[in-house]
C-alpha cells in the first residue's frame, strides 16, 4: 500500500481565511480572463443538437473533436436548481500506456506493470468540483428530511432506483472548512461513496449522465497527450506554474482553474485537491489487466469490495514531495485513518475529518457514448458491501437523507420553500 503521508492536524497555520483575502481579487481577474480566452457554449446554445455538447460545425477557435454527429466542443451546464456552471471540456479518444516505466523518478511498484489502455472521446470538467456547486447537494440533506415529514415525493419500490442519499450535515464543521470554505476552493473531505451519489445527483436532475472517472481515464485526461512525469514534461522544476503543493500552498488548497492548464485544458489536474476515481486499490498494480491489453478504459475497473482501500489520484496541496503530483502516481484511501477524528458512530460514510483527506476531492467525466443503466449504476452506487450497510444503517436510523432524483426536483424544491 502506498506511504500515506504522516501529516497532523496541528502541523498548520489556521490563517487560511487571511491569505485568501489577500489574492482573491487576483484570483478573481485570472479567472475572468481565461473565461475570455477559452469560450464555451451553454447548453441551451449548441446549435442544431439535443445533445449537449454536440455541435454540427467545427468551432473558429478553442478546442474540438470529430465525432459522428458532428464536433464534440466545451460547454457550459447551469446545474438545475442552482446557480452554479460547470464548465465541460472534449477530449478526444486514443491510446496510451498507463502507469510509469521504472526509470521514471519517483516510480513505485504499484504504478506497473504498464498497460496499452484504449480510450473513447469524453468531456471532462475543467476544474474540480468546488465548494460552491458540492453546498447544494449538501443542503439536499434537510430538503430530503422535510420532503419525508411532509410526505412529499415518497420513495417506492418503483421509483428508488432514482433515489440518492445526501451527506448528512456536518458535526464539526472547523474538521472539514480549517483550510477554507471558499466558493471557488475545491471541495473536499467527502468520501468516495458520497461523490459517487454527487454524480448520480447531478446526472438524473440534469438528464445528462456525469460520473466520476476509471483510473486509466483520470491517468489519460491528466497526461494530455504527454508521456512524461508531469504533463509539462519529466521535470518538476516549473512545478508551480501548474500546481498547488505544499511549498506554496499549505495554508489551503487554492482557487480551482487559477494555474496553468495542461495540454488538454484542464486545470488542476496535478496538485490542489487529488482526486475520487471508482477503482479499488491494488498493491499489485495494474498486473490484472496486463493479459487483457489492449484494453478499454470504461472496463479498467476493479470494483471496490471494501470500503477502503480505493483509488485518488493527482496529489493534492498536502503532498510535501512532488512525486506524488505526477500523472501516474497512485494514493490508497484508508477510512480508518482518514476518520479518525470522527465523532460520530457508526463512522460517516459521507465524510471524512483526518488528513491527508482535507485535501481529497472530485472532478466530474462524461463519456461521448451514454452507457447503459446498468453500467453507469455501478459508477454511481457504493459495490462494497460494509458501506451499503453504513448507508443502510444510518437511514434506518434516520441519520441520513434519501430522495428521489429527477427533472422535477428543482420545481419541488423551489415550491417546498415558498
Amino acid at each position: 500500500m502506498p506511504h500515506l503521508s504522516d501529516l497532523r492536524y496541528n502541523a498548520r497555520s489556521h490563517s487560511s481565511r487571511d491569505r485568501f483575502a489577500r489574492w482573491t481579487i487576483a484570483s478573481a481577474a485570472l479567472m475572468v480572463a481565461m473565461a475570455i480566452l477559452a469560450p464555451t457554449i451553454t447548453q441551451a446554445e449548441s446549435p442544431a443538437s439535443a445533445t449537449p455538447g454536440i455541435s454540427k460545425e467545427k468551432p473558429a477557435s478553442g478546442p474540438s473533436v470529430k465525432v459522428a454527429e458532428g464536433y464534440m466542443v466545451p460547454y457550459s451546464i447551469k446545474v438545475p436548481g442552482t446557480d452554479v456552471t460547470v464548465e465541460m471540456i472534449p477530449v478526444p479518444g486514443g491510446e496510451f500506456m498507463m502507469g510509469s516505466p521504472e526509470s521514471e523518478e519517483g516510480h513505485r511498484e504499484d504504478e506497473g506493470p504498464q498497460v496499452k489502455v484504449v480510450v473513447e472521446p469524453m468531456w471532462v470538467a475543467k476544474t474540480e468540483v468546488t465548494w460552491e456547486l458540492y453546498k447544494e447537494y449538501m443542503k439536499l440533506y434537510g430538503i430530503f428530511k422535510d420532503f419525508e415529514s411532509k410526505k412529499i415525493r415518497p420513495i417506492t419500490d418503483e421509483n428508488k432506483v432514482d433515489a440518492i442519499t445526501a451527506p448528512t450535515e456536518l458535526y464539526d464543521p472547523s474538521f472539514t472548512y480549517e483550510y477554507g470554505e471558499e466558493p471557488q476552493q475545491p471541495a473536499v473531505t467527502m468520501t468516495q461513496y458520497a461523490a459517487q451519489q454527487f454524480t448520480k445527483w447531478i446526472s438524473l436532475v440534469s438528464g445528462t449522465q456525469y460520473r466520476l472517472p476509471t483510473e486509466a481515464e483520470w491517468e489519460y485526461a491528466a497526461r494530455g497527450g504527454t508521456s512524461t512525469a508531469y504533463s509539462w514534461g519529466n521535470a518538476s522544476d516549473n512545478i508551480e506554474d501548474y500546481a498547488y503543493l505544499f511549498d506554496n500552498s499549505d495554508e489551503g488548497a487554492g482557487f480551482v482553474g487559477t494555474k496553468k492548464p495542461n495540454p488538454f485544458g484542464l486545470h488542476d489536474m496535478h496538485g490542489n485537491a487529488a482526486e475520487w476515481t471508482v477503482n479499488a486499490y491494488t498493491e499489485n498494480g495494474y498486473a490484472d489487466f496486463a493479459d487483457k491489453q489492449p484494453i478499454a478504459a470504461v472496463d479498467m475497473v476493479k470494483w471496490p469490495e471494501t470500503a477502503f482501500p480505493s483509488v485518488v489520484r493527482g496529489g493534492s496541496w498536502w503532498d510535501e514531495e512532488k512525486e506524488a503530483l505526477r500523472s501516474a502516481a497512485r494514493l490508497a484511501s484508508n477510512d480508518e485513518d482518514w476518520k479518525e477524528e470522527d465523532p460520530n458512530f457508526p463512522l460517516s460514510p459521507w465524510w471524512f475529518t483526518s488528513d491527508p483527506a482535507r485535501g481529497v476531492g472530485m472532478r466530474i467525466f462524461r463519456s461521448y457514448k451514454e452507457l447503459p443503466r446498468e453500467k453507469i449504476t455501478k459508477f454511481w452506487e457504493a459495490s462494497a458491501d460494509d458501506v451499503k450497510g453504513d448507508v443502510q444503517l444510518r437511514i434506518e436510523g434516520g441519520r441520513g437523507g434519501l430522495g428521489l432524483v429527477d427533472k422535477e426536483l428543482p420545481a419541488a424544491i423551489e415550491k417546498l420553500q415558498k
